[in-house]
């Protein structure tokens, strides 16, 4: 049975995988392998992805003056839903064929305390930012839900009072956005594919980020910009666009991340 660690891998000197520096290209490769993943078997991918649009209507009903922050921070614990996709995309780079039950395989990693422990991290942030979404909601427009959707929407696209409250909440969620793409944008790979420990894990993918900080900007908005149609075809969308993204995420580790014991060559 595997030794029950979570900061630390198994071993008593923590190994360091090598970042790459990557291009533009790297995503387009990324994003090609991840419909190729999703594509290999979509019915039952898609089934799985049920989940999410699921997810997204129980939202919805939460809470009209913050149904837009919790669409947004849907993309902070997005990392932590992803992991039993990852698990598929990674048995198909093996040449297994895959089977949408092999998404729960993840509980037999050795890495899975790690892996709780960077998800709890996540939703305390994700749990953070719902606080302060609602704070900034509280401030332009006081501690009363909105009587109706509709002519909340319409106040916050056509009046200064509902810009000014457009502007400071994506300015702070943009904050929130950069935080959780610098822990999570590999860290959850990782330690799906090596016992590293969390600490390992996190610092790698900070240090992917900042090894690169033009190419990890496009890729978030690249999420954000699928998340945002996702959302915007009722929810359902996100059936397509969570596990292509998903698959996407494990191709663009492979790119950062070099395999173990390797100096640099790409995958």
């Amino acid at each position: 049975m595997a030794t029950f660690h979570v900061m630390s891998g198994p071993g008593a000197t923590p190994a360091h995988p090598l970042v790459r520096k990557i291009a533009i290209g790297d995503l387009r490769t990324a994003l090609s392998k991840g419909i190729d993943d999703f594509l290999s078997m979509p019915s039952s991918l898609a089934f799985l992805g049920l989940i999410y649009p699921i997810a997204g209507f129980c939202l919805a009903g939460y809470a009209t003056s913050i149904l837009f922050p919790l669409m947004a921070g849907f993309a902070l614990v997005g990392p932590l839903a992803a992991v039993g996709l990852y698990e598929i995309s990674k048995r198909r780079e093996l040449g297994l064929e895959p089977h949408w039950s092999d998404a729960f395989k993840v509980i037999h990693s050795p890495s899975v305390p790690s892996l709780l422990a960077l998800g709890l991290v996540l939703l305390i942030i994700f749990a953070l930012w719902l606080t302060v979404a609602r704070a900034i909601y509280v401030w332009f427009y006081g501690p009363n839900e909105p009587e109706s959707f509709i002519g909340f929407l319409v106040d916050v696209l056509t009046t200064p009072r509902g810009w000014s409250m457009i502007v400071l909440g994506d300015t702070i969620g943009a904050v929130f956005a950069v935080v959780v793409l610098s822990i999570s944008v590999v860290s959850f790979p990782l330690l799906l594919d090596r016992d590293v420990g969390l600490a390992v894990a996190v610092e790698t993918s900070v240090r992917a980020t900042l090894e690169n900080p033009f190419v990890m900007a496009v890729w978030g908005l690249i999420v954000a910009a699928l998340l945002a149609a996702g959302f915007a075809a009722l929810f359902v969308g996100l059936a397509v666009v969570v596990p292509v993204l998903a698959h996407a995420t494990w191709h663009l580790y492979r790119r950062i991340v070099a395999p173990a014991g390797s100096l640099d060559a790409k995958a």
